[in-house]
């Protein structure tokens, strides 16, 4: 009896120590980087797949809102989850002065545009993106940007002067019509709240619009059931996805995203597809910040 407990107490010890070593296997995918930009320590979150010796993968840069965190953006946008199969970057920002909030810059954000903050931020994008195309398998035909707020006027400025690097964006909740002659025409999906009590509807629509008429864009069709579809006659579609829950990051927008993601690269062109598979619906939605 004593042999028998022995052995079923090496055996569930054997267990522990499995179930420890696949945890800890687990946990190595998702890496807290550091990078020095200008004498300032600047850090982020890397979600690394497990195949990522073994073909070049995508990589989707993800930004939180104003007063927002990567931490707070990996929970929020869950694009590691949803396309487990891309490297995801959630970088942190700095304090910095808000447009419509916070002018006293007490609350970590984004530079605004070209020049701002001494062009910290984008400079951070260039080392994190040199650094990763150097250490892990990039597609550089399949790099991607999103963010909510001032994370989304960040990707338009990502946009505007780093848009080669691109093959489509994805803001939310934000605007950047100061930009728009800068925006080399490419697959763009816009999130909005129609009642947007911040970054109000009608600038973001002023947006959609110039976007649509820049990228000659036609009459709208549905889209993944929840979207709306401008197919473009230069391969630039413009999609929109529209809801009522105010300046929120909204339910169901990141399974969109990376759908709409799905369908580009460089070597890409036409409208998006509407496949049967499409992921699923979150069944949260929460707010990385202004």
């Amino acid at each position: 009896m004593r042999s028998f407990l022995s052995a079923c107490c090496l055996v569930s010890a054997g267990w522990l120590i499995l179930a420890s070593l696949c945890g800890t296997a687990a946990a190595a995918d998702r890496q807290i980087r550091q990078w020095t930009v200008d004498a300032v320590q600047r850090e982020a979150i890397v979600q690394v797949p497990e195949s990522s010796g073994s073909r070049p993968l995508p990589l989707v840069f993800a930004f939180h809102g104003h007063g927002g965190s990567m931490t707070n953006a990996e929970k929020t946008f869950r694009i590691h989850e949803v396309w487990p199969d891309a490297i995801v970057v959630y970088m942190q920002g700095l304090k910095t002065p808000g447009q419509l909030t916070d002018p006293e810059g007490r609350k970590s954000g984004w530079q605004k545009s070209p020049g701002d903050q001494n062009d910290r931020d984008l400079k951070f994008f260039d080392a994190v993106l040199q650094s990763l195309r150097k250490e892990l398998k990039v597609d550089d035909d399949r790099i991607y940007s999103t963010g909510h707020s001032n994370g989304g006027g960040f990707t338009y400025l990502l946009w505007a002067t780093r848009g080669e690097v691109f093959a489509a964006m994805a803001p939310s909740g934000a605007t950047a019509l100061r930009l728009r002659t800068e925006l080399r025409p490419k697959p763009v999906l816009h999130i909005a709240g129609t009642n947007d009590p911040l970054v109000r509807y009608e600038w973001q629509k002023q947006m959609i619009e110039t976007l649509k008429t820049r990228q000659k864009c036609q009459p709208g069709t549905p889209w993944q059931g929840k979207a709306t579809l401008y197919k473009s006659t230069i391969n630039a579609p413009v999609v929109t996805y529209l809801t009522e829950q105010g300046h929120r990051y909204p339910a169901g927008a990141t399974e969109l995203t990376v759908r709409f993601f799905q369908e580009y690269s460089k070597q890409t062109s036409g409208s998006p597809a509407s496949p049967a598979n499409s992921p699923g619906t979150a069944d949260q939605q929460t707010t990385p910040g202004q």
